[in-house]
C-alpha cells in the first residue's frame, strides 16, 4: 500500500480500536487501524465474546438437563464440549469477520503487523512484508492488556492456565482450580462447574467479586457455594507445584491453616498488564504510571498532544464498552466536536456468573463514605412474576439513593438476566434519575425489571409485592 497521510491512525483493532477508527470515518477524518493479531482484539477473540458463548452453551446445557421441573423431559442429555468449542469459534470468526466488514465499509485502511509509535506523527508497521512508516497528524493507542502470571506461577497455557487457555481447551477437566474470586473467576467456575467440572476457587480478598455491592458479593457466594463451587476467601497461597496429573496449589485459609488443593488444571485469574512495552511511548514522551499504564487526560489525550490512548493500556476499568466509549470520546474530541468526559462511576458493569450480576453507581458502603444521608429499596425476585415463570428466583435487586433529594446513587442486580437488566440502571444513573422518576416510570408485566420499580417503591412506603 502506497505511503498516505492519515487524519488519525490506532494502533489495536479492539472494541476500543476499531470503534474509534470507524467514529472517525464517520466524522470525515481518515483513519486506518494497526492489528498484530485478529481483528477484534483480546474482547473478541480470546475474552468477552467466547467466554460468553460457553456461558451460554453452559446456561442451556443446564436447561436441557432440569426441563422436566416444567414437563419438557429430555432423556440423556449429555455435553458434546468438542462440539461447545466450535460453536464458540464459529461465534468468534463471525464477530471477527463483521468488525473487518465494518471497517471496509468505513473505508477505514487496515495494516496487519505489529504497530510501534515512531514518532508524535508517525506509526511504523512490521508486517509479513517488512516495515512501513504510516504519517498521521494522530495516533489512538488501544494496545489492550494481557494476562498476568504470579511470581510462583508462570501460565504456561498447559497446567497452568491464563483465561485465552481455559477458552482454548479441547475437554473439560475434572478438577478446576481457580486463583482469583474477581469476574473472570466466577464467571469460568460457573461455565466450567455447569459443564462438569470440581471447581475451587481461592480468593485473597474477604469476598468474592469486591468491587460489588457487599450484599451483592455475599449472595453470589451463597448460591454458587450451594450449588457445589467450592469457594475459599481470606487466602493466602504460598506456592503452585505440577503433579503428574496436574498442579497442586497450597494456600493459608482464614483461619491461618496450612492447605492444599489440587487440580487437573490452574485458572490465574489474577490481573492483567497492560500491553505498552516496546511501542516507542515514552521514547516520545507520552507518560505512563508506576504499573505501567499509559496516563491520560479526562479526553483520553496524553501529554504528547497527538497521541491519545484508550481501553485496558489505560486501565481505567478494564471493560470494553468503556473502550468504545472512549474511543468515541478521543475521536470526537481530535475532530473538534463537544467531547463529554466519561463519568466513570456510572459506567454500568456486567457479570455472566449464575446468578448474573450488574450494577452501576455507587455501593452502599461508598455511598456512606462519602457522607450521602442513604436510604435503600430492595425487592428478591422471589417476589417477581416472570422470575417464577423461569424458575429463577435467587437475588434481587438494591437501589441506593440519598434521603435529601431522592437521587439514585447506585443500582445493584444479582438475578435472573441482570445483564440486561442493567440497562435501566445504567440510563437512570446517566440522567441523574430519582427516585420518583422511576417510581413513576410505568413498567410493562409480566416483566422481570418490575423488580427494579419494586425497589424504587422500596424506598419509599415499601414495594407492592411482598
Amino acid at each position: 500500500m502506497a505511503e498516505t497521510q492519515y487524519d488519525v491512525v490506532v494502533i489495536g483493532s479492539g472494541p476500543g480500536g476499531y470503534v474509534a477508527a470507524i467514529r472517525a470515518a464517520q466524522l470525515g477524518l481518515k483513519a486506518a487501524v494497526v492489528e498484530k493479531g485478529e481483528m477484534g482484539g483480546v474482547c473478541l477473540n480470546v475474552g468477552c465474546i467466547p467466554s460468553k458463548a460457553f456461558l451460554h452453551a453452559a446456561e442451556i446445557y443446564t436447561e436441557a438437563k432440569e426441563g422436566k421441573r416444567i414437563g419438557v423431559v429430555a432423556d440423556n442429555v449429555t455435553l458434546d464440549f468438542g462440539a461447545v468449542a466450535a460453536y464458540k469459534e464459529r461465534v468468534v470468526k463471525q464477530n471477527s469477520n463483521g468488525v473487518a466488514g465494518l471497517l471496509r465499509k468505513n473505508r477505514v485502511d487496515v495494516y496487519k503487523g505489529f504497530g510501534r509509535v515512531s514518532g508524535p506523527n508517525s506509526v511504523t508497521v512490521q508486517g509479513e512484508n517488512g516495515e512501513q512508516t504510516l504519517q498521521t497528524r494522530f495516533i489512538i493507542v488501544a494496545t489492550g492488556s494481557t494476562p498476568r502470571s504470579l511470581p510462583f506461577a508462570q501460565i504456561d497455557e498447559e497446567r497452568i492456565l491464563s483465561s485465552t487457555g481455559m477458552l482454548a481447551l479441547k475437554e473439560v477437566p475434572k478438577r478446576l482450580v481457580i486463583i482469583g474470586g474477581g469476574v473472570i473467576g466466577v464467571e469460568m467456575a460457573t461455565a466450567f462447574h455447569a459443564f462438569g467440572a470440581e471447581v475451587t476457587i481461592l480468593e485473597a480478598l474477604p469476598r468474592i467479586i469486591s468491587i460489588a455491592d457487599e450484599e451483592v458479593s455475599d449472595e453470589l457466594l451463597r448460591t454458587m457455594t450451594r450449588r457445589g463451587i467450592k469457594i475459599h476467601t481470606n487466602v493466602k497461597v504460598g506456592g503452585v507445584d505440577p503433579t503428574d496429573s496436574g498442579v497442586s496449589v497450597m494456600y493459608t485459609d482464614a483461619e491461618g491453616k496450612e492447605q492444599q488443593v489440587t487440580g487437573d488444571k490452574l485458572l490465574l485469574a489474577v490481573s492483567r498488564a497492560p500491553l505498552t512495552k516496546d511501542i516507542g511511548l515514552e521514547a516520545v514522551g507520552v507518560e505512563l504510571n508506576e504499573r505501567g499504564y499509559v496516563v491520560t487526560n479526562e479526553y483520553m489525550q496524553t501529554r504528547v498532544p497527538s497521541i491519545y490512548a484508550i481501553g485496558d493500556c489505560v486501565g481505567r476499568t478494564g471493560l470494553a464498552h468503556v473502550a468504545s466509549a472512549e474511543g468515541i470520546l478521543a475521536v470526537e474530541h481530535i475532530a473538534g466536536h463537544e467531547a463529554h468526559p466519561i463519568n466513570y462511576e456510572k459506567v454500568p458493569s456486567p457479570m455472566w456468573c449464575e446468578p448474573q450480576v450488574g450494577f452501576a453507581g455507587l455501593t452502599e458502603a461508598q455511598a456512606r463514605e462519602r457522607g450521602y444521608d442513604v436510604k435503600v429499596g430492595k425487592f428478591p425476585f422471589t417476589g417477581n412474576g416472570h422470575a417464577a415463570i423461569l424458575g429463577q428466583r435467587a437475588g434481587f435487586v438494591k437501589i441506593v439513593a440519598e434521603k435529601q433529594y431522592n437521587e439514585i446513587l447506585g443500582i445493584h442486580i444479582i438475578g435472573p438476566r441482570a445483564t440486561e437488566l442493567l440497562a435501566e440502571a445504567g440510563l437512570a444513573l446517566s440522567h441523574e434519575a430519582t427516585a420518583e422518576s422511576l417510581v413513576n416510570t410505568v413498567h410493562a408485566h409480566p416483566t422481570l425489571y418490575e423488580a427494579i420499580l419494586e425497589a424504587a417503591h422500596g424506598l419509599f412506603e415499601g414495594p407492592i409485592h411482598i
